[in-house]
């Protein structure tokens, strides 16, 4: 402690404040890791500024770049999906477009399934179509759909297991095959959000690149924005960081902070969430007012065959398809809207359950054989007991 009797005054009490001596104590072991805050960080001198990397995880230099809270996170990360390195973004759609940006150039062509995520076809069409990068669409429940699609000038193809909001599930080792053996060229990358690092692992069933919307179960809250970006190729590591640099993509410590401690809980909230998605499935399939029940664990869902052999787990999602006979939109919409439980919102992997309407011929390019108002319902934590009750007493308000 400063000796009281030779304090400054106060005309220079803020310097002292500011340059203060003490340094706590380096070693201090607790469950939760240390928040590091921070744009500027200081070096040693001038040899230690120029010679400092951030790249390989070495040293630090910005706060945009790495803080150990940040490096932390990311090496976690790595291990959890199966692969070498890892890059954080401030959401999931960003971890899509940072791959798309690092990796494509003008003249080159990206395939997306027809059953993708909506917004990364579209940052697809729109925006990489202004900068000379051409799209197509392809069947992800056809391998030889893929096959047609692709050119000598592919070099990215985005694959997601399941599809979004309809659950086919696609035979995703085929797929990379058909890459592998058309377009020796291209790079496969897999938006695994569903699947969380637990349900399988990407990198086993052979993609090059998976995308995590870490804002689903990783954080488990429903209050975090954040995506990740993992590979094991060492090659890309220096295009995929140096393009996150130059685009200023950087994402709160607070953040975080939030998705370290959330993390080591992933596999059990997961694992209820598989329960309680697997049994509202089952429920869904004895109503007479859905036509059809969309879950990858349930044999009568598209792609079954390829879950099961590929996974040991499925998210809470299930997605039901109403009888166009007899209900509709509007009808769909007063069902969502008298749900009490389930609330209504986009996102997925938090605490509360949702319930979200969808038109399938809205969503698609190709022929979709969804012609019936979708619900996706998301399942969180409540009894699900509770959310089934929830949702019988919706459909019987549509009488």
């Amino acid at each position: 402690m400063t000796d009281r009797a030779d304090s400054p005054d106060l005309d220079h009490r803020a310097t002292e404040l500011i340059h203060h001596p003490y340094q706590p104590p380096a070693a201090f072991a607790a469950p939760t890791a240390g928040v590091f805050k921070a744009s500027t960080i200081y070096f040693e001198n001038t040899a230690a500024m120029r010679s400092s990397r951030w790249i390989d995880k070495s040293a630090y230099t910005y706060g945009l770049h790495g803080t150990p809270t940040t490096f932390l996170l990311e090496e976690r990360l790595a291990t959890l999906e199966g692969g070498t390195h890892a890059l954080l973004v401030p959401s999931g759609l960003a971890a899509i477009t940072l791959v798309d940006i690092a990796l494509l150039k003008a003249g080159d062509q990206v395939l997306l399934p027809d059953n993708g995520y909506g917004p990364g076809t579209r940052f697809a069409k729109e925006d990489l179509a202004r900068w000379g990068i051409t799209m197509a669409m392809y069947d992800a429940l056809d391998p030889a759909s893929l096959a047609a699609a692709i050119t000598p000038a592919t070099k990215l193809v985005w694959t997601e297991a399941p599809g979004s909001v309809t659950l086919e599930f696609p035979d995703l080792p085929a797929l990379v095959r058909t890459v592998r053996e058309k377009a020796p060229q291209a790079l496969v990358a897999l938006d695994n959000t569903w699947g969380a690092g637990l349900a399988f692992n990407a990198f086993d069933a052979g993609v090059d690149i998976t995308i995590h919307a870490l804002t689903k179960y990783p954080s488990g809250g429903g209050d975090v924005l954040m995506g990740s970006v993992v590979y094991r190729d060492h090659a890309l590591h220096p295009k995929l960081a140096w393009a996150r640099a130059r685009l200023g993509l950087g994402v709160g410590v607070n953040d975080v902070e939030a998705i370290l401690r959330s993390l080591p809980s992933m596999p059990l909230r997961y694992a209820a969430q598989d329960a309680a998605g697997r049994a509202f499935a089952q429920w869904c399939q004895g109503r007479s007012e859905f036509k059809r029940v969309l879950h990858p664990a349930l044999p009568e869902s598209p792609g079954h065959a390829h879950w099961k052999a590929l996974c040991k787990a499925a998210a809470g999602l299930v997605t039901v398809e109403f009888d166009r006979e007899r209900f509709s939109p509007a009808q769909v919409d007063a069902f969502v809207d008298a749900l009490q439980r389930f609330k209504i919102g986009w996102s997925w992997g938090g605490p509360v359950s949702l319930a979200v309407p969808y038109q399938a011929a809205e969503m698609r390019s190709l022929p979709t054989p969804y012609r019936g108002t979708l619900v996706r319902f998301c399942l969180g934590l409540e009894a699900v007991e509770d959310l089934i009750a929830d949702a019988q007493q919706a459909l019987q308000r549509l009488g």
